[in-house]
């Protein structure tokens, strides 16, 4: 009898691993909306989606990333380029990079600033896969080397300045509204990618592939997966979303800079582990993401409705990711220690 307790007590454990994020986004939710009436506002909720939307795009390239064992520390400054490079696309060059109303008109429609900003998000993916699966060098410091890299090409690019004053039509894909001015179009854009990405993971033979690798690439290599195609286009589709991401952040504040995106790959890392993707790889999914990207956020917007310092905010997130990982590892250690299934049907009363 004890035996079976034991057993019993090994599934709660991973039960609590996989619903513990949304659990506390939903107690999070509740005790800010008995603190602060206002929370619960559907503006404000909308405004929550708004504000997640590009660490959430984000959040979604890192989970692949994260789901093969691998790290993108250069997220945020691929952002940046990419989004000054599709701004400098939309003004049709340097030459107005200040220029508001009539004389915007000049530029290039937002779809060629868009095409911008996903081939250098796709271009400085792979070129991070490439460094970590050709020359053998470790993720981190690869995309530690791309953090850099990245933020100095975004300055030297720009002169250090920003690009800002776009037509309506690019504009209208960071700041728009719709149905009854209330939804973000951000936000539509985030929720649409999530979906599009769960699908990929859980029904596509990349997916299983993805999985595989992160679970053990060595055994994934001797089942016949290429783990170092797949290892490749994770950093390609971390990159996509960067360049995504830089886009609609550049419509959404209506200016480019070098120094956008700065320190976000630490918020972006957060949302993905505290949505359960475990950094040992090979466990994780989209919708933890998301509830973790949510968490963030709604964390952050409670504690700025209760007048609380930014300070404290950045202290409380940290707390809550080292915890997030010490659960994690605790969680992977007992499924270490589970007995093997056939040990199941011989367990003594």
């Amino acid at each position: 009898m004890s035996a079976r307790r034991s057993v019993q007590a090994f599934d709660l454990v991973d039960a609590l691993g996989r619903l513990a994020p949304l659990l506390f986004l939903i107690t999070l939710m509740i005790g800010f909306a008995i603190a602060e009436p206002r929370f619960l506002s559907p503006f404000n909720l909308f405004n929550v989606m708004r504000q997640i939307s590009i660490t959430g795009l984000l959040a979604i390239g890192m989970t692949f990333v994260i789901l093969t064992a691998g790290i993108d520390l250069s997220v945020g400054a691929l952002l940046a380029f990419a989004g000054l490079v599709g701004a400098a696309v939309a003004k049709g060059g340097f030459e107005d990079r200040f220029a508001v109303g009539a004389s915007v008109d000049a530029g290039n429609p937002f779809w060629l600033a868009l095409l911008a900003a996903l081939a250098i998000g796709l271009i400085g993916g792979a070129i991070q896969g490439l460094a970590i699966t050709r020359l053998k060098v470790p993720p981190f410091v690869v995309t530690l080397g791309g953090l850099t890299a990245f933020r100095g090409a975004a300055l030297l690019f720009s002169g250090g300045g920003p690009i800002s004053g776009f037509d309506p039509a690019y504009a209208w894909w960071g700041q728009a509204r719709l149905f009854g001015n209330l939804v973000p179009v951000p936000a539509i854009i985030f929720v649409l990618f999530a979906l599009v990405a769960h699908f990929v993971l859980r029904y596509t033979q990349f997916g299983r592939h993805v999985y595989a690798v992160g679970g053990n690439a060595e055994a994934a290599e001797m089942t016949g997966v290429n783990v170092r195609r797949v290892t490749l286009l994770v950093y390609v589709i971390s990159g996509f979303f960067a360049g995504l991401a830089a886009f609609v952040l550049s419509a959404r504040l209506n200016s480019a800079e070098a120094v956008a995106g700065l320190g976000v790959e630490l918020t972006v890392i957060a949302s993905v582990v505290i949505g359960g993707t475990s950094l040992f790889g090979g466990v994780g999914t989209i919708f933890g993401t998301v509830v973790g990207a949510m968490l963030i956020g709604v964390l952050t917007n409670g504690l700025v409705l209760l007048n609380v310092s930014p300070f404290i905010q950045q202290i409380v997130i940290g707390v809550i990711l080292v915890l997030a990982v010490a659960f994690d590892q605790y969680v992977e250690t007992r499924r270490k220690q589970r007995p093997a299934p056939d040990e199941h049907h011989h367990l003594p009363d």
